[in-house]
């Protein structure tokens, strides 16, 4: 299983080199959602927030979440062969089993834009 995981997020996880080299940034959410009507109960931030710990097809569910994959990323996640094995992992989850595709620097950039999302 072991062997798969890394196989899949090396496939998936591929960003270009140029693409690192040019420094690209995941984009900042130019919408927001509506707020709550007054007199309902809404959720609390923390319970809807994307972070990277957030499993990849919720990620996916959102189309803003799902921008920022494609953009950081640069690839479609959901067209690899193996991401029906690995859609209920997190980004923190794969990181360790991705034989460093998966950087650090990466992960920064997919934080800061999930974390843009409102």
């Amino acid at each position: 299983m072991k062997l798969l995981v890394t196989a899949a997020s090396m496939i998936i996880l591929s960003v270009p080199a140029a693409a690192q080299q040019a420094g690209a940034t995941a984009p900042v959410a130019s919408a927001t959602n509506p707020a709550p009507a007054a007199g309902t109960t809404g959720t609390t931030p923390a319970a809807t927030a994307l972070t990277l710990d957030t499993p990849l097809e919720t990620l996916v569910a959102n189309p803003k979440a799902k921008a920022v994959l494609d953009q950081v990323l640069q690839t479609d996640i959901t067209q690899n062969p193996f991401y029906e094995q690995i859609k209920a992992m997190s980004f923190n989850q794969i990181q360790p089993l991705s034989n460093g595709q998966l950087t650090d620097e990466t992960l920064k950039k997919l934080g800061e834009g999930l974390a843009a999302i409102k």
